[in-house]
């Protein structure tokens, strides 16, 4: 997991090709002018989704587990916090590789706040629970950078 703010995302250059591609479009693009949905960057490599949702309280939500991509995740509008995992205590839902996505619990967390200005990367393999409401406004405009690892 990397949380900072977005004026210091570029520190993170050379982890990866990918990773580095996602940098220079986050350093380069006013992600306001982003249409909702997919913007792709490089194919399946590194790609953009950008959605409006609500934030939910923490119980309705379950903790998510990528193995092909890891998530740079943003709030262009609204703020949320996102729980990161360690120690999985057990399987909610069974991985399913064409859709890159299951769930489990986890016994240790963090809390990150999102909001203005800041991002934080959820590797592959990382438990993260995004989404959680840190309010009473839970309207969220968010980007989530998918980032392939190899």
């Amino acid at each position: 997991m990397i949380y900072d703010v977005i004026k210091n995302v570029g520190k993170y250059r050379g982890q990866s090709i990918w990773l580095d591609k996602a940098i220079s479009f986050l350093e380069t693009t006013d992600l306001n002018s982003l249409p909702i949905g997919r913007t792709e960057i490089e194919k399946d490599k590194v790609f953009v989704n950008v959605m409006e949702a609500e934030a939910r309280e923490e119980d309705e939500l379950k903790f998510e587990l990528h193995k092909k991509y890891m998530d740079i995740q943003i709030d262009i509008e609204g703020s949320e916090n996102i729980k990161v995992g360690f120690d999985v205590k057990n399987i909610v839902e069974v991985y399913k590789e064409e859709i890159d996505l299951g769930f489990v619990d986890c016994t240790e967390v963090i809390t990150c706040s999102l909001g203005k200005e800041r991002f934080i990367i959820c590797m592959a393999d990382e438990p993260h629970k995004p989404g959680i409401a840190t309010g009473d406004n839970t309207y969220l405009k968010k980007c989530v950078v998918k980032v392939a690892v190899n």
